[in-house]
């Protein structure tokens, strides 16, 4: 996958729980907690678009697609 090198300013606890997190779980890299901090942030993302997708289906729907 391409990569791109951003800066970016965090306050000092942040970076401390970054290196923390590297260290306890073993990351390559603080930009590797990044990531996988980004991707869980994706994944709420899309999973509360779901969410609310699905909770705009209309229940008669799936009344009429149970008759056949």
């Amino acid at each position: 996958m391409p990569t791109e090198k951003i800066s970016i300013s965090l306050p000092t606890s942040l970076v401390q729980f970054i290196e923390n997190y590297k260290i306890t779980k073993g990351c390559k890299s603080r930009s590797q907690v990044i990531e996988l901090a980004l991707d869980l942030l994706r994944y709420q993302e899309l999973e509360q678009a779901y969410g609310e997708a699905s909770a705009e289906i209309d229940p008669d729907w799936e009344l009429t697609v149970g008759d056949g």
